[in-house]
């Protein structure tokens, strides 16, 4: 089935005053509001019988976002994810080395999404109601959770430290989680707001060889600098396969006209956020 237009309230040329006037001039939705938000707003959109694209975190808890999948299920609507960063091209590096079997047998991967910005700001990512869906795992866990979970499977066992370490502060800072998977693989994954050295964004041991890069993928911030899809050197980082988010949102297209599975399954959603939920229940304060 075509669909009409994708639009977000984001988007200037089909900007929107309200929910309902979103939902009345497109059949597919993108959520990209605040954490706290994505459950009812995406409920409403299911209930208004619309497809759409969440955000991520999918929602704040597991059992959100199972009834939204229930929910999607009843009404025949499609649902998929915005885990964007497996389209970052030192992941898709990462992701082609354990595929092919380059590196032998995976012992360990490590990532790390870390950032120094040690004061308090305004906002909702820094309160302290955990309604709110505020603090760095929420943030960034679901990008580091996804990866591991692409590459080795759901894990076997969940070790998590979610620590709140700024003076003041409301909300967890600092975080890691180490995962056990089914083959053996372990998996361990840092993300911080008060990491003023930065190591390696990934470092992956194999029996064989090794592979590790630094720095981020630099999509982001070609976006941010005015660049877009398809212009020269988007998504281009030297000795790294090239980094493709427009890929997901392709996947979108033929996922919502029917040719192929979503992009994200949602499912994939809900095993990050059993993995964060359990790696919050051994939270540690300073």
């Amino acid at each position: 089935m075509e669909l009409g237009p994708i639009l977000t309230t984001r988007d200037v040329p089909g900007r929107v005053g309200s929910q309902d006037e979103l939902l009345e001039r497109s059949d597919l939705i993108v959520i990209a509001s605040p954490n706290q938000t994505h459950f009812p707003i995406a409920k409403t959109t299911l209930e208004a019988g619309k497809h759409m694209v969440v955000d991520k975190p999918f929602t704040i808890s597991v059992e959100e976002a199972d009834e939204l999948i229930a929910l999607a299920a009843e009404r025949q609507r499609m649902l998929t994810v915005f885990h964007n960063r497996r389209w970052d091209g030192d992941f898709l590096t990462v992701q082609r080395l354990v595929r092919s079997g380059a590196l032998g047998q995976v012992t360990r991967f490590e990532s790390r999404f870390e950032r120094f910005r040690p004061e308090i700001k305004e906002g909702w990512r820094e309160q302290g109601d955990p309604a709110e869906g505020g603090g760095v795992l929420l943030d960034l866990g679901p990008h580091l959770v996804d990866q591991a979970i692409q590459l080795f499977g759901p894990p076997e066992t969940v070790y998590g430290e979610v620590i709140t370490r700024r003076e003041g502060a409301l909300v967890d800072d600092d975080a890691f989680i180490a995962l056990t998977h089914a083959g053996g693989e372990i998996s361990h994954l840092w993300m911080s707001v008060i990491a003023p050295l930065h190591d390696q964004r990934f470092r992956v041991s194999g029996m064989e060889r090794g592979f590790a890069v630094s720095g981020l993928d630099p999509q982001e911030e070609q976006l941010r600098e005015g660049m877009r899809p398809g212009d020269p050197g988007f998504g281009e980082k030297k000795g790294l396969e090239p980094g493709h988010y427009l890929a997901f949102y392709e996947g979108v297209r033929e996922w919502a006209n029917g040719g192929a599975a979503a992009p994200v399954d949602p499912w994939d959603a809900v095993r990050v956020l059993e993995v964060l939920e359990q790696a919050r229940s051994v939270r540690q304060d300073s």
